[in-house]
Order: C-alpha cells, then sequence, then structure tokens
C-alpha cells in the first residue's frame, strides 16, 4: 500500500475523535472569549516551534529534507498573531499537555517527523482553514492576529495537496520504517486530542 494511503488509513479512527474536541467545539459556536483562542494560538508557538526547529535539523536528510517546504513554515505568522492578540511571544503559556506534545516533537528522527509533519499542516489546510473563517466572522479577527490560517503562498490548496502524496509515496522507506511513521502519526493525533483537552479544561470550555 502506498504510504499516503496507509497513513490515512491508520490514522481515521483517532481522525474522527479528534474533530469531537470539546473545546473546538465551545470555539466554533463562539461560546468563548478570544483570548480562549490566543492561548491555543501560544500553545501552536510551542508545537511550530519544535516542529519548525526540526525541519531545519533534517532539511538535508534523503528521506525527510524534501518535506521541508518553505511556504508552509508557519513560525512567522503565529509570532506576529499572538503578538497582535496580546499574548506573549517570549514566555508562551504552555500546557503540561502541550510540553509532552513539544518534548515528542524534539526527539523525533526522521519517520516521525514526517508523521508530525503530516498530521499538522496537513489538518491545517484542511480544518484549519474553518477556523480562520470563525476569527473572521465571530471574533472580527483578520489579518494579524488570523494570519497562521493564510496558506496563499502555496497556490492551489488541491494541488499541493496532491503533491504531498506524491513526496510521501516516494519516500525511500521500507516497510518497517513505513509503519513507523504511520503509528506515530497516530500518537501524533493522540498528542493533539491531549492538547485539545488541556485547553478545555483551562478555558472551561464544557460549562
Amino acid at each position: 500500500m502506498a504510504l499516503s494511503s496507509a497513513l490515512r488509513e491508520a490514522t481515521m479512527a483517532v481522525h474522527e475523535r479528534a474533530h469531537h474536541s470539546t473545546y473546538m467545539a465551545a470555539l466554533l459556536d463562539g461560546r468563548l472569549p478570544l483570548e480562549a483562542y490566543t492561548l491555543l494560538a501560544e500553545q501552536y508557538l510551542g508545537v511550530y516551534g519544535a516542529l519548525e526547529a526540526k525541519a531545519t535539523e533534517l532539511a538535508d536528510h534523503p528521506a525527510a529534507g524534501p518535506f521541508v517546504i518553505d511556504e508552509l513554515r508557519r513560525m512567522p505568522a503565529l509570532v506576529a498573531d499572538v503578538e497582535a492578540l496580546g499574548g506573549s511571544v517570549s514566555a508562551p503559556r504552555l500546557l503540561p499537555e502541550t510540553e509532552v506534545y513539544v518534548e515528542r516533537l524534539r526527539a523525533a528522527d526522521a519517520p516521525r517527523f514526517v508523521a508530525h509533519h503530516y498530521t499538522r499542516y496537513l489538518g491545517d489546510l484542511a480544518g484549519g482553514q474553518i477556523i480562520g473563517t470563525l476569527l473572521a466572522r465571530t471574533y472580527g479577527v483578520t489579518g494579524a492576529g488570523a494570519l497562521f490560517y493564510d496558506f496563499s503562498a502555496l497556490g492551489s490548496p488541491s494541488r499541493f495537496r496532491a503533491r504531498y502524496r506524491a513526496l510521501l509515496d516516494s519516500a525511500p522507506w521500507d516497510e518497517i520504517e513505513q509503519r513507523r511513521v504511520c503509528d506515530e502519526a497516530v500518537r501524533a493525533f493522540e498528542l493533539n486530542i491531549a492538547l485539545l483537552d488541556g485547553m478545555a479544561a483551562t478555558t472551561r470550555a464544557a460549562a
């Protein structure tokens, strides 16, 4: 099975669970103050800071290097967003769940890096766009504050996704390494679910 198909199959169940986040439901319904989104953006500073530092580290790796795509990098946008929203860039308020996520990213080797890269960026290109629309409609946030969701530098999202699937399917990994990528992708979803559960508890999204 092609790696792109294996990843989709392996993560199907956990992907569905991720869609039922209490925090995201409350945010999408406009039941949380903008500060609750600011806190999420600060969590992303930790997550993407670690992911993109790992990308720089692996830029010359024969298998992982092709996934280091400068137009995908989110840190410049996140810094601008957090500053515009009044959060802290120098000392983001990372939740314990986020700290666990960050440590996992820092320890990733090439197959695990690609697994996290896949789950984060393709998720941002898909469901993340809904949040960008929500920020404008419900909270009046456009431009700085919502730049994280602007992927216009990539051109056509559908063409980019096809390009990305081709990168996955051409990665020079054997069956064992491909299984490691799939297993880590499931782990990445679990870490993201834990982060969102922590956000729900912190922001009292279930109240």
